[in-house]
């Protein structure tokens, strides 16, 4: 299990410590199915707390024993209603306890079960049933299942289970029961264990994407299991250890991250936006898994707080973030894990260790006066909050450094079950998506000619190993382009991989915009530079075959007003988000955001002529998932705002 193979290009040796870290955790590789963990963990942590919903009504306590057996239970109740080994199971459906027990209910069925939000549009929900072959389905609820039931009319569907406690009184020719219903059929059935091994397709996940219809995703028990025993290298949660979850528990990232951590004997607490930051700080968890936009919305929340202080506060507060920036900086150099001077000569070395003593009494000062307080509002007991699902921007990255909150940056796709990479406590490389898991190699390729490029490198992100996906269902053209003749699957990221094997991402290959005069600009780094601006919440470079860059802005409303009223202006800024742009288009307004624009462009490292962002607009609709311009992992869909503000964008680059 512990085998790690050569990574392309260079060599990597797993570290004792990483092997030690394997070594404590809870071992499941002679295991075949995941459903096989749950009986494991309630002879191990029988009566301690696995599930905590504090905001169902009411309260949901689910101790180890308690989901296990419910886990067996479900499952029971699926044989009794006539669910074969095989077969595929619909489960829309979103964060609860009952998920994870209608999850594992399913594979411990022995079918497979194909997943996606309740709160998804009903004609994908429809077209994913119809694309996977399922004959049965699990909805949240009376609401969901309203939404879908004049089309599964027409489905072969043979079951619909509803994991509420609501009456299915609906005037349908389907078979429908609720929870409790389902369970007590569980009850009186004596469940038939079904053989399957690790070539055995658990789940299908169909990838929400930013363009085109969605894929499903073939990801097996081996394909998830390899993670379950390998995520002990990144972080090493005890028995007790507490995790609040937010992201949606469907997708890969979450999904996998809680399927360890129960393996762990760790208790998982349910949050949602509503709540999460009362949740902070009343669970104290000890981990978090998130993504860059959660990250960047508490960072928000922090400056918030700092723009409503004194000025004279203020200025104390950018003061010691000033020194304590410059104190990371010389410490990453001191200990050769600063991206910028990965090979710093040894004199920059010691000129690094001396600057970081001279500049650490301040920064233990700035600890001390401000970011102990700041900590607070997590709860204070965070271990690390592990990052994934779109890259970290720098200053969100330095942040977190400063406050000594641990922010461990991992990589993968939902076709790779999903971790591949991912930066470790004791070489924590920033702006970097850290070394391989154990058993995966990274390849960096020549785009064009799909040639390994030299060492440094920037090129196609290559990865192979077990956990990649075994295809996409019914759709052999599209497996055959992701994943080559000797496994390798093309994952559609550029980047480049340090002397370290530290994989470093710097783009996307399909956002990449070219400029008229042939120059390649990857968007991602500019706009993270970007939003570090008090004044932009989200950003969209745009210019494709055009003479320069252009952005839509979402402003940040609380900040331009702000700012606003201490240069004494009278100019009317809009309150909220809407069709009412005030005196947002003032010349004035203009001249600040193409001051901040100009400011963090070539603040950035390695920029260029060409990263200059001729042209923008401010733009009063956030991007969201409600409105269709974000995904469920909160990555900004280019193709579908490039539609909405079309009109926009041409009138941006006319004026020109």
């Amino acid at each position: 299990m512990l085998k790690q193979t050569s990574i392309s290009p260079g060599a990597f040796s797993f570290t004792e410590k990483e092997r030690a870290n394997l070594r404590q955790m809870i071992d499941y590789s002679t295991i075949n199915s995941i459903p096989e963990i749950w009986a494991s963990v309630a002879a191990r942590f029988g009566d301690e707390l696995a599930l905590y919903d504090p905001h169902s009504k009411p309260e949901v306590k689910l101790t180890y024993r308690e989901l296990s057996q419910q886990i067996e239970q479900f499952a029971a109740g699926l044989q009794a209603m006539g669910i074969q080994p095989g077969t595929h199971v619909g489960l829309f459906a979103d964060n609860s306890p009952r998920w994870m027990i209608a999850d594992q209910g399913i594979m411990m069925a022995g079918a497979t079960n194909i997943v996606r939000s309740a709160q998804a549009d009903p004609q994908e929900l429809i077209y994913i049933l119809q694309n996977s072959d399922s004959t049965s389905l699990v909805v949240e609820d009376l609401k969901t299942l309203k939404q879908l039931q004049a089309f599964l009319e027409e489905l072969p569907l043979e079951l619909v289970i509803v994991l509420a406690d609501e009456e299915p009184n609906l005037a349908s020719a389907l078979k429908i029961v609720n929870f409790q219903q389902l369970m007590t059929a569980g009850a009186n059935y004596a469940l038939k264990r079904v053989q399957q091994n690790r070539d055995t397709v658990a789940t299908l996940l169909y990838t929400s994407g930013t363009t085109g219809k969605p894929k499903g995703v073939m990801l097996t028990h081996g394909n998830i299991l390899h993670q379950v025993n390998n995520l002990g290298t990144i972080i090493q949660p005890g028995k007790n250890s507490r995790l609040l979850t937010i992201l949606p528990t469907w997708h890969a990232y979450e999904r996998t991250a809680e399927y360890f951590v129960l393996s762990q004997g760790c208790t998982l607490i349910y949050t949602n936006l509503r709540y999460f930051k009362k949740d902070l700080k009343e669970f104290k968890p000890n981990y978090m898994i998130g993504v860059p936009r959660l990250w960047e919305s508490i960072y928000e929340g922090i400056q918030k707080q700092l723009r409503e202080q004194p000025a004279n506060k203020q200025k104390l507060v950018q003061f010691f973030l000033k020194i304590s920036e410059e104190y990371v900086q010389a410490k990453r150099v001191a200990n050769r894990l600063s991206l910028d001077k990965l090979h710093a000569t040894n004199t920059e070395i010691l000129l690094a260790k001396i600057k970081a003593l001279v500049l650490y009494p301040l920064h233990a000062l700035g600890e001390k006066v401000v970011y102990g307080k700041v900590r607070e509002a997590t709860g204070g007991q965070l271990k690390a909050v592990i990052s994934g699902g779109g890259s970290l921007a720098r200053h969100l990255d330095t942040f977190y450094e400063i406050i000594n909150v641990t922010v461990l940056v991992g990589y993968g796709l939902t076709e790779t079950a999903p971790v591949t990479n991912a930066r470790r406590f004791w070489e924590n490389l920033r702006y970097s998506a850290g070394k391989p898991l154990p058993e995966t190699e990274v390849r960096i390729v020549n785009p064009e000619t799909k040639q390994d490029v030299r060492q440094g490198e920037s090129g196609l992100v290559l990865v192979r190993g077990p956990q990649i996906m075994q295809g996409y269902y019914k759709n052999p053209e599209a497996t055959a382009k992701a994943i080559d003749g000797e496994g390798w699957f093309d994952t559609g990221d550029l980047g480049w991989v340090t002397s370290r094997n530290d994989l470093v991402l710097t783009g996307r290959a399909k956002d990449t915009i070219v400029l008229t005069n042939g120059e390649n600009i990857e968007p991602q780094p500019i706009e993270d530079a970007c939003v570090r601006s008090a004044y932009i919440d989200q950003m969209m470079l745009v210019g494709q075959d055009q003479r320069s860059l252009g952005a839509l802005i979402v402003p940040n409303l609380d900040a331009l007003q702000q700012w606003v009223k201490s240069q004494n202006l009278s100019l009317k800024i809009p309150t909220e988000y809407g069709n009412q742009r005030e005196d947002l288009d003032n010349p004035q307004i203009e001249s600040l955001y193409r001051q901040e624009l100009n400011r963090e462009v070539k603040n950035r490292p390695g920029y260029r002529a060409d990263d200059r962002i001729a042209a923008f607009r401010l733009i009063l609709e956030p991007f969201s998932i409600e409105n269709g311009m974000m995904t469920q992992t909160l990555k900004i869909k280019r193709p579908v705002v490039t539609e909405r503000y079309r009109d926009i964008i041409d009138g941006m680059f006319e004026t020109r």
